[in-house]
């Protein structure tokens, strides 16, 4: 009977409404609960972005104190928050100049490579400044084009302009665009350290591009603007040198000549002039001319010198006037010099890396600088120093060279810095970068130096054979003497101006005559002159 009533029974009108109540009474609570909640996130959010802040402006503080070091370790860890996503660009551009600051550029660099490569941020031009700036303290051929082919002239600070000008003009010289190299290195302000270098490289381009007067006229320019500054002033001195190649390339053999002599002896390019000025010697007929400068050329204080060319040169004016005993000498004394050094080349090309070339290239040529060695001992084994010598000045080899040892500097600066900073997420970042372009470095120099002992070998090679042409005419030339000898159709012998020692006449002309005894004198060397006379019949 409960059962029954339990199931027949009705709800009364007011149990309806009190159910009612409590239902809507619990939706209330079930609704309320999420908004809460929301309150509570946002709240927390609120807090996180708060603190985010906080830290942005207490790295930003530390940047305006110049508080390098301590605002670099926050502004990477920034950097690398996902929190910052929206302000990236901004703390690369910041830690970059931080870097910069302390005097790591490579390290800097590849922070404003970063903002470079976002391409749409209010930073891009200000990173673009600073890469090149960066890539120019650096000498980094790579980083200065990468830079340099983004970069508007217009938004560049009128300061450091003439760097940029000078940097784009290196940048054509290479591709050979030379009208607009030139254009671009006379943009240089003449107040500008880079003057000099510009004005020279001004006349190369103008010389490549056909533009004799030009290039005279510049080279000219340069040499006179530098009179104040000494003699032996080196960009003084590279106008004179530009200016007689000009001259050369003009076939003006005598003004050549004449502009050569007024590069100073006490110059480190004062040999290799000598030899340039013995070619217009030949070309203008001047053999006794010549031969003077080869017997300073080939003295014992050039022995180290790589000039194969100069002997065989030697030997053509030789075969000139007949001289086939001297011209025979010096033959023997190119293959007594140069085969060992042929030998050696094609023996240091075998199976080695491209870190190696370097090392050991580096490694001759600093010993020998430091005189560490006897010059014997540097000599021995190996590349020989006179290939080394001749491989540490071809331009893109010395670059390399001169960008190493900035990477090289700069690793010494990071290691003595501050051990918080060493061990910090940027420190250990810096030194990972810094390996790595070291890495890269020494291997694109590695195979600079192979490059180099390639052409080498392969002029050796051709000069050998031209030594072989040179001897067949030699041979050919004794033949006919010995013919005319012996048909009796020589020329009756008289005494040659070289036969006796008095020297008379030069005393007479206001010259000291002091016969050569076999010895060299440093104070002698460009005084030497050449008495004999030609032997033909």
């Amino acid at each position: 009977m409960i059962f029954a009533l339990a199931c027949t029974a009705t709800p009364s009108k007011a149990d309806e409404k009190t159910n009612e109540k409590s239902s809507a009474s619990r939706s209330r609570e079930k609704s309320r609960q999420p908004s809460s909640r929301i309150k509570s996130k946002r709240n927390t959010n609120r807090s996180k972005s708060g603190e985010a802040r906080q830290e942005l402006v207490d790295a930003l503080r530390l940047v305006k104190i110049g508080k390098f070091e301590e605002a670099s370790i926050k502004l990477f860890q920034l950097s690398h928050s996902p929190r910052f996503r929206d302000r990236k660009m901004q703390i690369k551009y910041l830690l970059g100049l931080m870097l910069y600051q302390m005097k790591l550029p490579q390290v800097a660099a590849f922070q404003f490579i970063s903002v470079v490569k976002d391409g749409n941020n209010k930073y891009l031009r200000q990173s673009l400044e600073k890469l090149s700036l960066a890539a120019d303290s650096l000498g980094d051929d790579t980083m200065l084009n990468y830079a340099i082919s983004r970069v508007k002239v217009d938004d560049f600070p009128r300061v450091h302009r003439d760097m940029l000008f000078y940097r784009i003009g290196e940048f054509q010289l290479r591709n050979q665009q030379f009208q607009e190299a030139a254009q671009s290195f006379q943009r240089v302000a003449s107040s500008s350290s880079l003057y000099p270098r510009s004005k020279y490289l001004e006349g190369l381009a103008q010389a490549e591009s056909g533009n004799v007067k030009k290039a005279f006229d510049a080279f000219e320019e340069l040499a006179d603007g530098r009179e104040a500054y000494g003699v032996t002033d080196v960009s003084r001195v590279s106008g004179l040198i530009g200016k007689a190649r000009v001259l050369y390339q003009a076939k003006k053999w005598e003004e050549a000549i004449e502009a050569y002599r007024q590069v100073p002896v006490d110059t480190e390019a004062w040999h290799e002039t000598l030899f340039e000025s013995s070619w217009a010697m030949l070309r203008s007929g001047r053999f006794r001319s010549a031969l003077s400068n080869f017997h300073s050329l080939h003295s014992d204080y050039y022995e180290e010198r790589y000039l194969p060319e100069s002997l065989l040169l030697r030997s053509i004016v030789y075969l000139y006037i007949c001289k086939y005993d001297e011209m025979e000498k010096v033959l023997n004394l190119f293959n007594k010099l140069y085969k060992p050094v042929y030998k050696d080349v094609l023996a240091f090309l075998k199976n080695r890396s491209p870190d190696q070339y370097f090392v050991e290239v580096a490694e001759k040529f600093i010993r020998w600088k430091n005189q560490d060695d006897s010059s014997d001992s540097v000599s021995k084994g190996g590349i020989p120093l006179t290939v080394v010598r001749k491989i540490f000045k071809e331009g893109d080899f010395l670059r390399s060279y001169a960008y190493i040892k900035r990477i090289l500097k700069e690793k010494e600066l990071l290691e003595a810095m501050d051990i918080k900073w060493r061990k910090s997420a940027i420190g250990v970042y810096s030194k990972k970068i810094l390996q790595k372009r070291l890495v890269k470095a020494r291997k694109r120099a590695g195979l600079q130096v192979r490059a180099h002992l390639e052409s080498i070998r392969e002029d050796l090679f051709d000069l050998f054979e031209q030594e072989g042409f040179i001897r067949y005419e030699m041979i050919n030339g004794k033949k006919e003497s010995i013919k005319k000898k012996l048909a009796g159709k020589d020329l009756p012998e008289e005494e040659q101006i070289d036969d006796g020692s008095e020297r008379d006449y030069y005393v007479q002309n206001g010259y000291e005559y002091w016969p050569f005894r076999g010895e060299y004198w440093l104070d002698e060397l460009g005084n030497y002159h050449y008495v004999g006379t030609q032997s033909c019949n």
